[in-house]
């Protein structure tokens, strides 16, 4: 990947020196400045989410809320697995409230856990919502628009909603129908 976008930089760089010499400097030096600006801009927000999650942790709270999810992601992930499930639930609700970089560990912790119990099922279900992320909060994006300027950061929180919950209806029902193509019913 890395080859793939240098390439596409080295491409644009020799465009851009052919049609505007003068400009080129410029433009780098103003992207580079912008690109520094939004990574401070997201290492806050970062920094503020992954704290309240820890607040969250800290005060049972994050543990009360996986645990409120566990008759339904028993039967969403068919496994019976406790230590499992918590943490599919944990990376599950942090998807949710729109946490960035909190889930990820968690995941991680239950698709281990999902592998070693040969339950190939659930690791794919919880890799699908992963990726399809329903989002109550889509705190990056909103983060990532008022970094830009936007006067109104805010806007996309109903369209997020319905293409995450969308995105993630189908992609749980596309997998369970492949599962039972394969006849790999658990």
């Amino acid at each position: 990947m890395n080859a793939i976008f240098a390439a596409v930089f080295v491409a644009a760089a020799a465009m851009f020196l052919v049609t505007n010499p003068d400009g080129f400097l410029p433009a780098m030096l103003a992207g580079g400045q912008k690109a520094i600006a939004l990574s401070v801009s997201l290492l806050a927000v970062y920094c503020v989410w992954l704290g309240f999650f820890k607040i969250l942790e800290k005060s049972g709270l994050a543990e009360r809320l996986s645990r409120a999810t566990m008759p339904a992601t028993k039967r969403l992930f068919r496994t019976s697995d406790e230590q499992a499930l918590f943490f599919a639930g944990s990376n599950m609700v942090a998807n949710f409230l729109g946490l960035p970089g909190a889930p990820t560990p968690l995941g991680i912790r239950a698709t281990k856990r999902f592998l070693m119990a040969k339950n190939d099922y659930a690791a794919d279900m919880l890799f699908v919502l992963n990726a399809t992320s329903l989002q109550l909060l889509p705190t990056t994006v909103i983060a990532l628009r008022a970094a830009a300027g936007s006067p109104s950061p805010a806007d996309i929180f109903l369209p997020t909603l319905l293409a995450t919950l969308l995105s993630t209806l189908f992609g749980g029902f596309l997998l369970f129908f492949i599962d039972k193509l394969r006849g790999r019913r658990r």
